[in-house]
């Protein structure tokens, strides 16, 4: 799917992004406070606040400074729309994988196609800076690991319950790898 398909007429982007700024900042607290309200699997259950989100977002920020990590930035004409981190391997031997973290895209923009627009990007961002292999979790029970293999993902194990909901309900966590 080229960029265009996914919304028409707009101005579709993916971009590295190594060094966050106040104003990108409040945005990407913004939606994934917004993502994690509307039922987004990307660390939180709702209801969450952006004091909740905050601690969280700053530490993958740091990584982003410290230049280990990427954030990979949707923009649909200029405005913020969601976001990705691929967090590279401290490990010398593992210095070809990447993990990607936190993949949304707003809930005003869900349903375009952005979402697949997005992990295109992530994708070739991960190329581009030497990377070989990719690999994330899903949050069972949500759906979101049919998303991912229809990208290619392949399964290759799961934590039993290692995500606590709720009381009483406890999730897998499913992880998925991709080769680029």
């Amino acid at each position: 799917m080229s960029t265009a398909d996914a919304q028409p007429d707009a101005a579709v982007a993916v971009t590295a992004v190594t060094a966050v700024d106040d104003r990108l900042r409040r945005e990407l607290l913004t939606c994934w406070t917004d993502v994690s309200n509307a039922g987004g699997a990307v660390g939180f259950v709702p209801p969450v606040t952006e004091d909740d989100v905050a601690p969280v977002l700053d530490k993958l920020v740091e990584g982003v400074h410290s230049g280990r990590d990427v954030l990979c930035v949707l923009t649909v004409d200029g405005a913020t729309a969601g976001f990705a981190a691929l967090v590279g391997s401290s490990s010398p031997l593992r210095r070809h994988w990447a993990m990607v973290l936190r993949v949304q895209v707003h809930p005003s923009r869900q349903g375009a196609g952005l979402g697949r627009v997005l992990m295109t990007g992530v994708h070739d961002i991960a190329r581009e800076r030497g990377w070989e292999f990719l690999s994330l979790s899903a949050r069972g029970g949500t759906g979101v690991d049919r998303f991912y293999r229809g990208l290619g993902y392949a399964e290759f194990g799961r934590l039993p319950g290692a995500v606590r909901v709720a009381p009483g309900d406890d999730r897998d966590e499913i992880l998925l790898t991709y080769r680029l």
